[in-house]
């Protein structure tokens, strides 16, 4: 195949390169001349073996060379060499110019037939000229795309990292205001917007990889657990992430999930753990038939008795809420089903299909 492929090669390159020594008219001429000589050679060795009336057979084939390697002049030099070699040796009576009905007739057809063949020739030699030209522009702008595609990335990538440290450097200077606040509610509202806003920036980093593909959620879910884990600077909590691959998210459905996540597991570790000296946060993300769910369960203490998420004043859980409507996704607070035979509190995001790129 490699040999074919050599080949196929070998015969465009040629092929575009024709007609050959455009700079050399000399030369281009002087090889139309050997070719007619080489016609009347031959002719004149094999004329005993052709009945009478085929005076220009082996003249054709030395014009159409001579069109095709070196273009129509020298393919009209050819005819003319040709039919004069012809008429002057091979029509009767030879080593003569007659002018009788009969000879200017087959001298007309020979005039015909050469010049459909270097017609021909041309016009298949214009139109490989214009696919070479079409070709080399097409190669051109690929590569100018290339070029530009590659700047476009590597400005996305640029932009993606200065959003993220931008917002991570305003969540840094909330968090420095905060330190000359006084009221206790005040510094909680400073503290959890600057946390926020810090989760925002990670995500914005995070979102893409290097290549400028979509990060799977897998990996996304992965790193943004182990940040908010340890972040919290709860070495005494473990976080169990299980997700299953092939999942990708559109882009304007990252940045919400990864938000209604990180408050999940702040509550889970603010309210439901917050006594224990040990517990465990599961992680999951599961595909479903009406798309996928991701799952954010602990082993603390559960919800109070009568709590109504839809009720709770909670900043973190209002804005979940929205988050979830903005997603069209339904999102649920409960505790673990005693059945389960463990206790705690489990938050679900449904997120519909129209939310996710693929699933492979």
């Amino acid at each position: 195949m490699p040999d074919v492929n050599r080949l196929s090669r070998f015969q465009t390159d040629f092929i575009e390169r024709l007609p050959l020594i455009p700079e050399r008219p000399g030369m281009r001429y002087g090889v139309t001349v050997a070719l007619c000589l080489l016609a009347a050679w031959i002719r004149w060795e094999l004329d005993g073996a052709f009945p009478p009336g085929y005076p220009y057979l082996t003249f054709f084939p030395a014009v159409i060379l001579s069109s095709f390697l070196f273009g129509p002049r020298p393919g009209v030099v050819a005819a003319v060499i040709c039919g004069f070699f012809a008429w002057y040796l091979f029509i009767p009576p030879r080593f003569g110019f007659a002018f009788d009905s009969k000879t200017l007739v087959s001298l007309a057809f020979y005039l015909g037939v050469v010049t459909v063949d270097i017609a021909l020739v041309h016009l298949m030699q214009s139109a490989n000229s214009r696919l070479h030209v079409a070709r080399e522009n097409v190669r051109l702008l690929a590569e100018e795309r290339g070029v530009l595609a590659e700047r476009t990335e590597l400005l996305f990538q640029e932009l993606q990292h200065r959003v993220g440290n931008n917002l991570q450097m305003i969540g840094a200077v909330l968090s420095l205001q905060m330190r000359g606040l006084a009221e206790p509610t005040a510094r909680r509202a400073i503290a959890n917007a600057a946390g926020r806003l810090q989760v925002i920036g990670r995500i914005q980093r995070q979102l893409y990889k290097s290549d400028g593909e979509l990060v799977p959620l897998d990996r996304f879910v992965h790193e943004l657990s182990g940040q908010v884990m340890d972040s919290s600077g709860r070495d005494d909590i473990a976080c169990k992430v299980v997700v299953e691959p092939g999942i990708v998210l559109r882009p304007d459905a990252a940045v919400p999930v990864a938000l209604i996540l990180s408050e999940a597991m702040a509550n889970a570790l603010e309210h439901g753990l917050a006594a224990r000296d040990t517990g465990t946060i599961h992680v999951q993300v599961i595909r479903r038939d009406e798309g996928i769910a991701l799952v954010v369960e602990d082993d603390g203490a559960g919800l109070a008795d009568g709590f109504e998420p839809d009720l709770a004043e909670s900043i973190g859980l209002r804005i979940s809420r929205v988050l979830s409507r903005q997603l069209d996704a339904r999102m649920t607070l409960e505790n673990v089903p005693p059945e389960t035979g463990r206790r705690g509190a489990r938050m679900t995001l449904h997120l519909p299909p129209c939310r996710i790129v693929r699933q492979d």
